[in-house]
Formats: structure tokens, C-alpha cells, sequence
């Protein structure tokens, strides 16, 4: 479904991704795990189009997007949930959802029904959808985000440290929404610094660390890496 191949991303003179490799496969969740400045934010700004690449190939569904803009991407069913939120904070939560639909036409019959969809599986916001964004908590903004980005009816959903900043039982919780929108067939791939949570949703991973992948295997296997376990799994 989703195969990169040797991803060379530069920021100025600093290789920030050193020809990454990896395969999604259809229904499959996949995370990306490693510490601060591996470069993980950086592989999933390059797969949605957000960042140019130097050298390599993204092929989607068999077709090379390398060069491919960002709103194409979406169009095509590639849709990302980006680290910090980001949500429209002086929107309505209801307004933030019909942006995620802003491909889609706004007389498509089908919109009402997904908008319904989302707030059957994101009950909060449902409860909040006249209220702005801004005034979520930070668990309900990641919640908005994500429901926002399966919004375009994606058929590979970006996820980049859905975790950050939250408390820990507010994490417990937004991996309970990854596993309600992994079990209504959405590809997943997940950035996360979180190992041990990411790994648990996952069915495989690979380990990213300065710019290279380290490891990759099931989710069992790179759990149970020795290095891996020591290095990400050991405060989690």
C-alpha cells in the first residue's frame, strides 16, 4: 500500500532522514518508534507532502507521489493528524470537522452521515461541537485532530505523538480511540515516543534513530529487542 524507498530528507546541511525504508500494508497498523530528533516528524511530514525530499521514492498504491502535492495526497486518501493538534482554535469543533472535509463538496450527502460517524466514536465532541476548539482540553483537541483528519475518508491514517503533552490517563484514552479507528479498517501509521503503548496497538514497528532505521520486526519482536527494550521501553 504505502513503500518508501531510501527517503534522503535534508534540512539545510543536516540529513535529518538517511535513505529510510519501510512498507505499510492494507489494514495494517505501524509505528514509528525513537527518541527526540530521530526524525520521525520529519518522515511523516515527507510522506504527506509537507516536506521536500532530497532523493528516494514514496509509492502509494503503485504509484510514485514523491513530487506529488500535499492536497493531492489527501484527495488520494493519505490524511495526517499532526504533532501539537493544530487545531482552528477560534472554530467551532463542528467547524474544525467540516474543514478535515474541505476536499469534499459541501453538498456531498454522505457528509452528514461521516460528521455523525465521528461524533458516534468521539462522543465528547459531540457533547462540545458548538464550542470553540480552543477551549478544549488537550485530550478532546486530540481527539479533534484525529477525528478531523478521517474527516477526508482516508485510506492511511497519519499519526504524529498523539501522546504529546497529555497525562497519563488521558493517553490511555487516546489509544483507545486508535484501537476503535484500527478496528473500523483504517490503516494506521504511528509516530510515537511512547513505545510500549504504540507497540501494544501495532501489529508491526520500526525503530528510527538519527535519520536510520535501527530495527524493524512484529510488534512482539521489537518489544522484546533487548536494545530496543532498553533504549525506548524502560520508563513506560
Amino acid at each position: 500500500m504505502l513503500n518508501i524507498s531510501n527517503l534522503v530528507v535534508n534540512y539545510g546541511a543536516i540529513q535529518a532522514l538517511r535513505g529510510v525504508s519501510l512498507t505499510v500494508e492494507e489494514g495494517e497498523v505501524v509505528s514509528i518508534i525513537g527518541g527526540n530528533g530521530a526524525g520521525k516528524s520529519t518522515l511523516m511530514k515527507a510522506i504527506s507532502g509537507l516536506e521536500p525530499v532530497a532523493s528516494g521514492a514514496i509509492a502509494w498504491r503503485g504509484n510514485d507521489i514523491t513530487r506529488m502535492s500535499s492536497h493531492a495526497r489527501v484527495a488520494d486518501g493519505i490524511s495526517q493528524s499532526p504533532e501539537g493538534r493544530q487545531v482552528f482554535g477560534d472554530q467551532s469543533v463542528e467547524d474544525n470537522l467540516l474543514l478535515g472535509a474541505y476536499l469534499r463538496s459541501s453538498r456531498d450527502p454522505e457528509l452528514g452521515k461521516d460528521l455523525e460517524a465521528q461524533y458516534a466514536t468521539f462522543p465528547r465532541l459531540s457533547e462540545r461541537k458548538h464550542q470553540q476548539a480552543g477551549t478544549l482540553s488537550g485530550g478532546e483537541q486530540q481527539m479533534l485532530a484525529i477525528s478531523r483528519a478521517l474527516m477526508s475518508r482516508p485510506k492511511l491514517l497519519l499519526l504524529d505523538e498523539p501522546s504529546l503533552g497529555l497525562a497519563p490517563l488521558i493517553v490511555k484514552e487516546i489509544f483507545e480511540v486508535i484501537k476503535r479507528v484500527r478496528d473500523q479498517g483504517v490503516t494506521i501509521l504511528l509516530v510515537e515516543q511512547m513505545a510500549n503503548q504504540a507497540l501494544k496497538v501495532s501489529d508491526r514497528a520500526y525503530v528510527l534513530k538519527n535519520g536510520l532505521i535501527t530495527s524493524s520486526g512484529t510488534a512482539k519482536e521489537v518489544m522484546h529487542d533487548p536494545t530496543v527494550r532498553e533504549a525506548y521501553l524502560g520508563k513506560h
